[in-house]
């Protein structure tokens, strides 16, 4: 790899200050500091030194998404053969699956980095500065919270939208206020809600001779029952339907392409709390508001959907992404040690809650994160508050005696 440190070195004089292409100076910048660590340090306050900067600790994130991506590849081309009919699922390889969910997957991957990171050039090249490194782990996420059939265009779209009002109108990264892959899937949701609910968007290429009910999710199935709670033979008989316990942490089931399967879930989120980068406490309040909040609706029990267990309602649908992989987001999350209890447990709370109240949306983690996104501040400022008034507290009664 000498060759290619002597490039970049060679290369760097003609993007500096002074040089023939400086107006392109962020974008080297951007690739030469993610291949090398980089040599310039700060100007003013403390300089702490450290092995792992901002890139390398998105790398690692983007690396915990890997085992995500990949099992999404080839649960998409599983789905497909799955609703094609038991002859086409028993004469499909897994080389097979595994072809027919790259090309639809890996498009969707490219065009999220594409758009974002072009938009992100656009912003740093007219505002001269360097490039951030935050959409590493963006335009990972993007196409692993979409169904696998939603339109380039529409993903395109969104992302520039992300990038544009969830970043770059706050200050770019470190500075938003809501999370931008999450932001994307709001857009499309309330932009084109065709292309993302319904029974058919989480499988490609649904055949015209498939059932009906093949490409419905285990929320769809599970929100379905509201409507028809007086038929208590087609309550039972729809949740019959439904995938077991044990199909929900394997995520051989239809859904977004990357948040089926709570195995690989916990794979990544095992990376990211060994290497301290994912915030173990928003995880573990997070898991437990969802279940407390599925607990309580259990002794409810004022419509079939209530009466889910707790274990399959984290299970299903997207929980588990959010809360290992978007609640923990640095930047918009909570940032106090006991804020990110608060936070983390609210969006449990407010996921399972959203989930069983809206039949018309019975996925709940999107609008919860996006919703305690907004109230982290808030939650920070009370914690610090409280703080600062305890040690005055404790200053008084020191004093006095």
């Amino acid at each position: 790899m000498k060759f290619l440190e002597n490039l970049v070195e060679n290369l760097e004089p003609k993007f500096e200050k002074g040089g023939k292409l400086e107006k392109w100076f962020p974008v080297f910048d951007a690739f030469a500091t993610f291949l090398y660590v980089p040599s310039h340090t700060t100007h003013n306050g403390v300089h702490v030194r450290d092995a792992v900067d901002l890139k390398r600790t998105m790398n690692t994130v983007v690396q915990a998404l890997i085992p995500c991506l990949l099992f999404g590849i080839w649960n998409t081309g599983y789905q497909h053969y799955r609703v094609s009919g038991e002859d086409a699922l028993h004469a499909a390889t897994f080389l097979d699956m595994i072809l027919f969910g790259a090309i639809r997957v890996l498009p969707l991957v490219i065009v999220s980095y594409v758009a974002g990171l072009a938009t992100e050039f656009a912003f740093c090249i007219v505002k001269k500065h360097t490039i951030n490194e935050g959409f590493l782990v963006t335009g990972m996420l993007i196409p692993l919270c979409l169904p696998i059939d939603v339109p380039l265009w529409m993903v395109a779209v969104a992302t520039v939208f992300s990038v544009v009002f969830a970043k770059e109108v706050f200050g770019g990264t470190g500075m938003n206020i809501l999370n931008p892959a999450l932001t994307v899937r709001a857009f499309l949701f309330f932009a084109y809600p065709t292309w993302m609910s319904g029974d058919k968007v989480w499988i490609s290429e649904i055949p015209a001779t498939a059932d009906a009910t093949a490409g419905v999710t285990q929320l769809g199935k599970w929100a379905s029952t509201i409507d028809v709670k007086a038929d208590v033979s087609k309550v039972n008989e729809i949740m019959e339907s439904t995938f077991s316990t044990l199909d929900l942490f394997l995520g051989i089931i239809p859904g977004s392409v990357g948040e089926t399967s709570v195995l690989v879930i916990l794979i990544g989120a095992g990376l990211l709390l060994h290497t301290g980068i994912g915030s173990w406490k928003i995880m573990l309040s997070g898991l437990i508001g969802g279940l407390s909040m599925s607990a309580i609706f259990n002794v409810a029990g004022a419509n079939p959907f209530m009466s889910v267990s707790p274990i399959d309602q984290v299970f299903a649908g997207g929980f588990m992404f959010g809360l290992v992989f978007m609640s923990t987001d640095p930047v918009s999350a909570s940032q106090t040690e006991v804020g990110k209890i608060i936070y983390g447990f609210f969006i449990g709370i407010f996921a399972i809650m959203i989930r069983v109240f809206n039949p018309a949306y019975p996925e709940g983690i999107m609008l919860s994160i996006l919703f305690m996104n907004v109230m982290a501040p808030l939650i920070d400022h009370y914690v610090i508050a409280s703080n600062i008034n305890q040690r005055l507290g404790r200053a008084k009664i020191h004093a006095s005696h």
